[in-house]
C-alpha cells in the first residue's frame, strides 16, 4: 500500500511538469501575455469574468494561459480564488441609462433616440478567414473609438409611456438581495437569484434553452428591443462618510427582450420583458440570458409550463458548468470498488439466467 501511495505521488507530480510543459508550447516562440492575452483575446476574458462572478481582466487573463484556453477550467479558477476573498458589502444598484455607449442596437424601430451605434461586432463581416491577421496585419484605425456620453433613454421606455410593455419590475428598497455565492439554491427562486443564477450560467446551455424557446418549446416570440454596451460608474455607500462613493467604471452588456403577452382575465394585452446582464462585451450571453428570464417567468405570466425552458428548477439545477464539470469529470476518479462489486453483481444474475433458462430442459429430460 505505501509503495501504491508513493508511486501515485510521483505519477501526479510528473502529471503536473508535463501540464506546465505542454502550456508553455514551443520554448522558440515568445510567451504570450497577461495584457495579450486581455486585449486580443477580450471577449474570451469576458465571459470568464461573468461566469466566474469576478471583475478583474488581469485575473480572468491569467486564469485562460493556466488553463491552456479551456474557459470552464479558468472559471473555475476564477470561483476558487474569488471565494478567498473577503466581502465589504454590497454596491448601491448600477444604472446603464447613464452608460457611456460605445454600442447600442435596436430591431424594434429604426429610428431610436440618441442613434443606433454599431460599434464593435462580428455582426457586419464576412465569416472568412482573414490571412492577415496571420501575418501580424495592422488595422487602420477607426472613425472614432470614443463611448458616447449622449443621453440615451431605453428603447423600452418608449413601449412604457404608452402602457405598451409591463412595468420594469422594482424590488423595495429594503428588500434585502439575495447571493447565491452564499446562500444555497432553493424553490422556487426570486427574480433576484434566477437573473444571478442566468449570469452565472455557462453561455452554451443558455444558447441552447434560448434558441429551444424561440423554436417552440415555450412559446416565446422575442424581439430585441436593445442591446447596448458600454461603461457604468461603480459606487459604494460608505457609512464613514455617509453618502455613496465612486469604485471606478465597469463594462457591461444589457440586453432587453421585448415579447408577446395575450393578457388575462384581470392583465390587458401588452408586451412583457425578458432581461440579460454580464460583464464585458457579452451580447450572445445576455440575449440568451433574456430569452431564458422571459421563459422562466411563465408561471408569474399564468402560462402553461411545459417546456425545459420553463422549467425554473431544471434550468437553474443544470445551468452552472463549474458543477456540471465537477459532476461529469469525477468519472474520470478510481470507481475499482464500485465497478468490481457491479461486475460481481452481473455475474451472478447472469449465472441465474442461465439456470432459469436451462431448467424447462432440465425438466422435459427428466420426464
Amino acid at each position: 500500500m505505501y509503495v501504491a501511495v508513493k508511486g501515485g505521488e510521483r505519477a501526479i507530480e510528473n502529471a503536473h511538469r508535463l501540464l506546465a510543459h505542454e502550456r508553455r508550447g514551443d520554448p522558440g516562440v515568445a510567451e504570450v501575455t497577461l495584457d495579450q492575452i486581455s486585449g486580443q483575446l477580450s471577449l474570451a476574458v469576458d465571459r470568464v469574468m461573468s461566469e466566474g462572478s469576478l471583475y478583474d481582466r488581469e485575473l480572468a487573463a491569467l486564469a485562460i494561459k493556466q488553463a491552456r484556453g479551456d474557459m470552464i477550467e479558468a472559471i473555475f479558477l476564477v470561483r476558487a480564488f474569488r471565494a478567498t476573498l473577503p466581502r465589504f458589502g454590497a454596491t448601491e444598484p448600477v444604472d446603464t441609462g447613464q452608460m457611456q455607449v460605445r454600442r447600442r442596437i435596436s430591431s424594434t424601430f429604426k429610428d431610436i433616440p440618441g442613434g443606433q451605434i454599431l460599434g464593435p461586432t462580428f455582426d457586419y463581416t464576412h465569416r472568412l478567414l482573414d490571412p492577415q491577421l496571420a501575418e501580424g496585419f495592422v488595422p487602420e484605425p477607426p472613425a472614432t473609438a470614443d463611448a458616447s456620453s449622449a443621453a440615451m433613454p431605453r428603447v423600452t421606455d418608449i413601449l412604457g409611456r404608452d402602457g405598451l410593455i409591463e412595468p420594469s419590475p422594482e424590488a423595495a428598497a429594503d428588500t434585502p438581495v439575495g447571493d447565491l455565492t452564499r446562500e444555497p439554491l432553493s424553490f422556487p427562486a426570486d427574480r433576484d437569484l434566477r437573473l444571478q443564477n442566468l449570469a452565472r450560467a455557462d453561455e452554451g446551455f443558455l444558447l441552447a434553452l434560448g434558441y429551444s424557446s424561440q423554436r417552440g418549446y415555450g412559446r416565446n416570440h422575442p424581439f430585441a428591443g436593445e442591446i447596448r454596451f458600454g461603461e457604468v460608474e461603480v459606487e459604494f455607500f460608505a457609512e464613514e462618510v455617509g453618502f455613496a462613493v465612486p469604485l471606478g467604471g465597469m463594462a457591461l452588456t444589457e440586453c432587453q427582450m421585448v415579447n408577446q403577452f395575450k393578457g388575462s382575465a384581470t392583465e390587458a394585452p401588452c408586451f412583457t420583458r425578458g432581461y440579460g446582464l454580464a460583464f464585458g462585451q457579452s451580447e450572445r450571453k445576455t440575449m440568451s440570458m433574456a430569452l431564458v428570464d422571459r421563459a422562466l417567468r411563465a408561471r408569474e405570466l399564468g402560462e402553461e409550463v411545459a417546456a425545459p425552458a420553463q422549467d425554473e428548477e431544471f434550468v437553474m439545477s443544470h445551468s452552472d458548468n463549474v458543477q456540471a464539470t465537477g459532476f461529469v469529470e469525477h468519472l474520470k476518479l478510481p470507481h475499482y470498488v464500485d465497478f468490481q462489486s457491479e461486475l460481481g453483481l452481473l455475474r451472478k444474475l447472469r449465472k441465474e439466467f442461465e439456470q432459469a433458462d436451462r431448467l424447462p430442459d432440465l425438466r422435459e429430460a427428466a420426464e
